[in-house]
């Protein structure tokens, strides 16, 4: 019995050993996520906004086949929220400029700083004051005069140049356009639509109007880039100016013809639905622009409410 409990417990001459130290027992299950899982989470399906606000991204590239960008861009995005509501405000604008020797830069630059430079000015007192004072103008008044600001000084510094300008002022669940040239915007539906907002004040579109051309032979026409009106060009600006509700559910894309010439609608609502957030879905439709020849200067914002 006793060599039974010597060959159990050790002789006892020899140091007992401390014993071994335990490992924690993790009761923790883990399992991957399921791609229906990761789809629900990436689409904010169990993210509750209680508060409406406005997040956009930007994307932007040279393209393949020019030495440097005319195109210029400008995205300010606020929240005023106290009392009953919370107000979103957004002014975004693309301009594409033309004129050679850096004038359309000159120009496409001179229009989003001018015009954002105006009309956030109008809406200072609005915005960061108490609210004891209101505008003296209308949205669109205030829209069409920054952009005939911007024009004037166009054609005052850099002769002989121009600039597309499409630009979105956005208060509350309104969105105020000012467009010239063949930049554009579009309203992206959760359905799959992707409308065009504007109205592309080019040659082509002008033949199609009148019939002499179809959509087929309009997508195909050569001299596709000429353009009947354009900012800094010509005495007098006629601009389209106007409102339109904010896409609800959707997005507001704005973008210059070196996207939408060679992405179609289809693609573009793939890229904004495909991508896990607005950052990933400007730099993919750039990329496809690219991928396709990047004929032009690439500009794209894409701006969506949540809340």
């Amino acid at each position: 019995m006793a060599d039974f409990f010597k060959k159990l417990f050790g002789s006892k001459t020899k140091a007992k050993e401390p014993p071994a130290p335990q490992k924690p027992v993790d009761l923790a299950v883990t399992a991957p996520l399921s791609d229906q899982q990761i789809d629900s989470i990436l689409s904010n399906q169990y993210l509750k906004y209680e508060m409406k606000q406005l997040v956009a991204s930007v994307g932007q590239s040279v393209g393949k086949q020019r030495e440097h960008n005319e195109d210029s861009l400008l995205a300010l995005t606020s929240t005023i929220s106290g009392g009953a509501e919370s107000i979103p405000f957004g002014l975004y604008i693309v301009a594409d400029g033309m004129g050679g020797h850096q004038f359309g830069e000159v120009a496409s630059n001179a229009a989003i700083r001018i015009m954002g430079g105006n009309i956030t000015k109008k809406f200072h007192s609005y915005l960061f004051n108490l609210p004891t004072q209101v505008l003296q103008e209308s949205l669109q008044e205030v829209m069409e005069t920054s952009i005939m600001e911007a024009h004037q000084y166009v054609q005052r510094e850099a002769p002989g140049s121009g600039t597309t300008v499409t630009a979105a002022l956005i208060l509350g669940q309104q969105v105020t356009i000012a467009h010239v040239g063949d930049s554009r915007a579009y309203s992206v539906y959760p359905d799959g639509r992707v409308e065009l907002v504007t109205r592309d004040h080019s040659l082509v579109k002008r033949l199609e109007e009148l019939g002499h051309l179809s959509k087929d032979e309009a997508a195909n026409f050569p001299h596709r880039n000429v353009l009947i009106r354009a900012l800094g060009q010509g005495e007098a600006l006629e601009a389209d100016i106007f409102t339109v509700p904010f896409p609800q559910g959707g997005y507001l894309m704005l973008c210059s013809d070196g996207l939408w010439g060679v992405i179609n609608d289809k693609d573009i609502y793939r890229f904004i639905t495909d991508a896990p957030n607005l950052e990933r879905a400007c730099q993919s439709m750039v990329d496809a622009a690219n991928a396709a020849g990047g004929p032009d200067n690439i500009t794209v914002i894409l701006i969506h409410m949540i809340g």
